[in-house]
């Protein structure tokens, strides 16, 4: 088992981002008015990504992966690249293996991943959607989503605003504190992080994020697999052929142990493209646009 598999079940790296199927609104300079609070922000852009895990469902893309195993002195030893087809199932990322190191699996691989894609489709459709398939995975796509879940129990700091990709966003600094109160893996790993949230202040949805590990953090008391200090991981979407906002990659740096015996460290990234809309109701494209009117 890689890292890649503990920190994004069935397949990490972004799809960085959740799929924020949102009809753009034109670039404009940053806004003089008074900022939002800054945990009413965070509860509009939560409610707003719920209501994109139906529509979800309607879009599949192509994403690939590349881990480079890092040794002592900083050198490439092992490079390994997956090709996943990915699409959603009840709010959960589903990630189907095509090809691994650019070869297509053989009829033996391509057996065993349809029985695991199989199996995890069922799940899905009776597991809630905040909640993993996987016991102890934390999937990476769903990151800037569990922080704003749990943004209640971390410290806020200079919220600011700024021009993004010439869009106007709403940026903050975020920290965990190490006396909360958690319950679940989500909320633990809160404690153990710091950054900074970019928000799209018009259609209140994450476009860019970086966050790091300010403490090793254990799953399991360890026995699991544990993360250590200095690990950090940045997400980015992007406005996707003029029409919607969609995962483009992701790039992670980890280090730690597995079942406290192997140790590793590891660059990650992923790359998101290829996006096909399988089909999409007009009510419901109608219903995810409709923001809810903020006072001014």
């Amino acid at each position: 088992m890689t890292s890649l598999r503990i920190l994004r079940q069935a397949g990490f790296l972004l799809p960085l981002l959740p799929l924020l199927m949102v009809a753009p609104n034109p670039a404009q300079q940053p806004s003089n008015q008074t900022l939002p609070e800054i945990h009413q922000l965070m509860r509009e852009v939560h409610e707003h990504e719920k209501q994109f895990d139906k529509v979800r469902e309607n879009y599949t893309y192509t994403s690939l992966q590349t881990t480079q195993n890092i040794d002592a002195n900083g050198q490439v030893k092992k490079t390994e690249t997956v090709e996943n087809e990915n699409f959603f199932v009840n709010g959960h990322l589903i990630a189907r293996a095509v090809k691994k190191n650019g070869r297509p699996l053989d009829i033996d691989e391509q057996q065993k991943e349809t029985e695991r894609v199989a199996k995890l489709v069922e799940k899905a459709k009776t597991t809630p959607p905040d909640q993993p398939l996987e016991a102890h995975a934390i999937n990476i796509s769903r990151v800037p989503e569990i922080i704003s879940r749990v943004l209640e129990i971390m410290d806020v700091r200079n919220p600011r605003r700024e021009t993004w990709r010439g869009r106007p966003t709403v940026i903050f600094d975020f920290a965990g504190r190490k006396d909360a109160k958690t319950l679940g893996l989500a909320e633990d790993v809160s404690r153990k992080l710091q950054g900074t949230l970019w928000i799209d202040e018009a259609d209140r949805l994450v476009v860019h994020m970086e966050v790091g590990f300010n403490d090793d953090f254990r799953i399991a008391g360890g026995l699991f697999a544990s993360i250590e200090k200095g690990s950090n991981l940045r997400f980015d979407q992007a406005l996707v052929n003029a029409e919607l906002w969609l995962p483009t990659g992701a790039e992670a740096n980890l280090q730690g142990r597995l079942l406290m015996i192997k140790s590793y460290r590891q660059h990650l990234t992923e790359r998101d493209y290829d996006f096909k809309r399988l089909r999409v109701e007009a009510q419901q494209l109608k219903d995810v646009k409709a923001l809810p009117e903020r006072k001014r």
